[in-house]
């Protein structure tokens, strides 16, 4: 037997294998579930761009992880980089106006994915469940 704490976690794993699959076989406006999340921090920041490295954080990857997610998103023009005037050592990521474009379209698709999985009987539980995930680590908002 596990803890209810580990169960929770491995089903919370699950989860995000559940999601990322759905994303991918529906192939939300040529975008997986990473792509789609990146688009929406930037397109939610101020000024829409970040620096790279508050990028990885708020998404809960390495600076390596987020070159690797943000590469074929730069071929693609939907991010761009941005170098500060100040200090060439800071980069940042930009979302364009094609990247703004896809993503407002995917979004349509995204929520009716997410009420797929999320279905409205559970509703009355996602508030609690929100809370608790960012207590535990969750930035996203």
């Amino acid at each position: 037997m596990i803890s209810t704490e580990l169960l929770f976690l491995i089903n919370i794993n699950k989860l995000q294998s559940v999601i990322s699959r759905k994303f991918d076989s529906l192939s939300v406006h040529g975008l997986g579930f990473n792509d789609f999340v990146i688009l929406y921090i930037l397109s939610s920041s101020s000024e829409s761009k970040m620096r790279r490295i508050d990028l990885a954080e708020k998404i809960g990857l390495t600076a390596s992880g987020i070159t690797r997610l943000l590469n074929p998103l730069e071929k693609i023009g939907l991010v761009s980089r941005e170098v500060n005037e100040r200090d060439a050592r800071v980069s940042y990521v930009v979302i364009t106006p094609t990247g703004k474009k896809i993503f407002e379209e995917a979004k349509t698709t995204a929520e009716n994915i997410t009420k797929e999985v999320l279905s409205s009987k559970k509703s009355k539980s996602l508030k609690v469940v929100t809370e608790l995930l960012f207590e535990l680590g969750g930035n996203i908002q």
